[in-house]
């Protein structure tokens, strides 16, 4: 069934495979001036998507800082966007701060839910940012709930979460690798926060990146600063199991290598890995 006169490329998952996200949310941006009006405000090039495509963009402060990240379905009649559910109403709030004479429509859709897979199946779309995260889409069914298994998975793979890692106005583009992961265009026209984060690709000056970690123990609470001797050089982020995220200072990182530095959060053995889709340099210290 259609709703609002919405055009719909969700799915009925007829498999347990399938895995409802309930740290997810969904709206939808619609209209004849959707593709423009988000192409520029967003990070990447939504404009060239054809219907069923999908992309992987954020919405920056003025002073290039991650506001929202979100991934995006073109639809017949504009996107629907996947972002985290707890900051859904404030990014909904903030595209109408933006839209002026825009003709679009900025709206919740509760009848859907964000789902991901292992294998494709009708509806769902590769995951954007990195094929080893599987297949994601929109569905009006719920499938099993809970990020466990998803979870797990992106945090191996040494992708962040917009909630539990991110934040909101607290990261550059390149801290969160969204430059490696299709989510930046460096060749579109402007966006807000455009100038900041262009100057910071050309001069090569992102001093942080959030990269996968694993732990020698149980990880201690996110937030745990990551030593190397006596200086500080990250904060762990999410976890799951033995594995972590941490937003890493990389100059501290290859001085720690150089002197043969442990690192260590609250005791715990850390050992910091380049994550397969990273093409920065990175010097880590050999494990002991």
């Amino acid at each position: 069934m259609e709703r609002h006169g919405h055009a719909r490329m969700s799915i009925n998952p007829p498999s347990s495979a399938i895995e409802t996200l309930p740290g997810r949310g969904v709206l939808a941006v619609t209209g004849v001036d959707a593709a423009g009006f988000l192409q520029g405000l967003v990070t990447s090039d939504v404009e060239g998507l054809q219907p069923g495509a999908a992309g992987y963009a954020a919405l920056l402060t003025p002073q290039g800082k991650i506001l929202f990240d979100f991934l995006l379905q073109r639809q017949e009649d504009g996107f629907l966007i996947d972002c985290a559910a707890a900051q859904r109403e404030a990014l909904i709030k903030r595209l109408g701060f933006y839209k002026l004479r825009a003709k679009v429509t900025v709206e919740p859709r509760d009848d859907l839910n964000v789902v991901v897979a292992d294998e494709p199946a009708a509806g769902l779309y590769a995951d954007p940012r990195l094929a080893d995260l599987g297949y994601r889409g929109f569905s009006a069914q719920k499938g099993p709930g809970g990020n466990r298994t998803y979870d797990a998975r992106r945090i191996g793979l040494g992708i962040a979460d917009s909630e539990a890692d991110m934040g909101s106005g607290e990261l550059f583009p390149h801290e969160a690798n969204l430059d490696q992961l299709n989510g930046v265009s460096f060749t579109k026209g402007c966006y807000v926060g455009q100038e900041v984060v262009s100057r910071m690709e050309h001069r090569g000056t992102a001093r942080n990146r959030i990269l996968p970690l694993k732990l020698d123990g149980a990880a201690p609470p996110k937030g745990t600063p990551i030593r190397a001797g006596e200086k500080q050089i990250g904060t762990l982020l999410s976890s799951a199991g033995d594995r972590a995220l941490g937003l890493i200072r990389l100059d501290r990182l290859a001085d720690a290598a150089r002197a043969g530095d442990r690192l260590l959060t609250d005791s715990v053995p850390v050992h910091v890995f380049k994550p397969a889709f990273a093409r920065f340099d990175l010097v880590i210290p050999q494990a002991a």
